[in-house]
């Protein structure tokens, strides 16, 4: 089990931020994967420490542009040396998608008039 935790902060003009947590005395070397190749090492700074004791660290890095296409993207950030997953950030682009959306937009509507039936049933027999 690992002692450090990764927390995704926000992902604001192509840059993903996340707080890093650990009792080490220097926070882990990190490095950026997507589809199974390094694309690079986060940046980390120091922040405010956790009013639990653990260190703390501000992690970022830049959606590397050239990553990006239509599809699903995963970029993962993990742990050099033990190579676990402490984070990931997931993009979602292009046309194809607007039919699984809209698909999605159906079955809810056909599930909330479903359920409007249903409460209605039930309050006119109470």
């Amino acid at each position: 089990m690992s002692d450090v935790t990764l927390t995704r902060m926000r992902l604001a003009e192509g840059i993903w931020e996340g707080l890093l947590a650990t009792r080490r005395d220097a926070p882990p070397n990190l490095r950026l994967r997507h589809q199974d190749q390094l694309v690079g090492a986060p940046e980390t700074l120091d922040a405010d420490p956790d009013p639990n004791g653990a260190r703390r660290w501000l992690v970022r890095f830049q959606i590397p542009i050239e990553r990006l296409s239509d599809g699903v993207q995963t970029f993962i950030i993990e742990d050099a040396e033990t190579g676990d997953a402490l984070a990931h950030e997931t993009v979602i682009a292009g046309e194809i998608l607007d039919e699984d959306i809209r698909a999605e937009v159906v079955l809810l509507r056909a599930e909330l008039d479903m359920l409007k039936r249903a409460f209605r049933r039930h309050c006119a027999e109470t």
